[in-house]
């Protein structure tokens, strides 16, 4: 039987890149999978290619940083397949540098701070205060939240996504503790580098950096949506009964590594490959 047989899932910011991949991953094991997200079109070309191998998919129109979008997304699942089992926590918008969240404490508008907290975290909170309810009335459930390699490790001129990472991780600890009583477990992904259709699209103008980027990674490759959906699957499987309140790092061994010599590698790769930055 697959994995997720009978299985309702949520999955926001399910039309591309991890979410997109997670999607049809819970599908191609047996879930029905709600995919929340703004933009309709990807949505609906990802539910066709769910439909189209096989499995059961449907999309809402959905803005996490819109508090009736979150409470409309769960009550459709509900209405659509009658439970909720699983919710995956991935929407925000990390392609878009020009966003206004970018930037240092100085250069972060205060409306800017708003809307990317609302995604980063707001949204995380108003999803279990509708979802943990519907799981709790079939006897549990998975919550995954998608946190990042950035709440462990700090970048220049990102406040507002530090921040937020970090506290999804912190907000997932929280959640297992209140909610493991009722049968339901959250967990989090923290990935490193994972090339999407919007990076790929970067990385295609510039392969050299993009093979200068995988040197920083000890297996030699960046990630692809498909390494994260297999993390999340797993942790939303029975084999990951016994795990709680966990921020998985699924990086390729990006944070495990110390700072210094990984500078000197960097260093010695550029000058053997007489690499320059563009």
């Amino acid at each position: 039987m697959p994995r997720f047989e009978d299985q309702v899932a949520i999955v926001t910011g399910g039309a591309l890149g991890i979410g997109g991949a997670t999607a049809r991953r819970l599908a191609s094991e047996g879930a029905k999978v709600l995919i929340a997200d703004f933009n309709d079109d990807a949505a609906a070309a990802n539910v066709q290619n769910i439909t189209e191998a096989g499995g059961t998919a449907k999309s809402v129109t959905t803005d996490v940083s819109n508090h009736d979008d979150i409470k409309n997304a769960v009550g459709t699942a509900v209405s659509e397949w009658g439970r909720l089992d699983i919710m995956v926590q991935n929407a925000f918008p990390t392609d878009t540098r020009d966003a206004p969240w970018w930037g240092s404490a100085v250069e972060v508008s205060e409306d800017g701070w708003d809307l990317g907290m609302s995604m980063l975290t707001k949204a995380l909170f108003l999803g279990a205060k509708y979802g943990v309810p519907e799981m709790e009335k079939t006897g549990g459930g998975s919550i995954v939240n998608l946190a990042s390699v950035h709440g462990l490790l700090m970048a220049p001129n990102s406040l507002v996504y530090e921040a937020g990472k970090s506290a999804v991780i912190g907000m997932t600890r929280q959640m297992a503790i209140d909610f493991g009583p009722l049968g339901i477990r959250v967990n989090c992904i923290c990935p490193g580098h994972i090339v999407t259709e919007g990076l790929g699209r970067m990385w295609e103008d510039n392969a050299e950096g993009l093979k200068f980027f995988e040197q920083q990674y000890p297996v030699g490759r960046t990630g692809v949506p498909d390494d994260i959906a297999s993390a999340i699957a797993f942790l939303c499987s029975e084999e990951a009964s016994f795990i709680t309140g966990h921020p998985l790092v699924v990086d390729g061994g990006l944070s495990i590594q110390l700072q210094e010599d990984l500078g000197v590698a960097l260093g010695k790769y550029a000058r053997e490959n007489e690499f320059r930055m563009p």
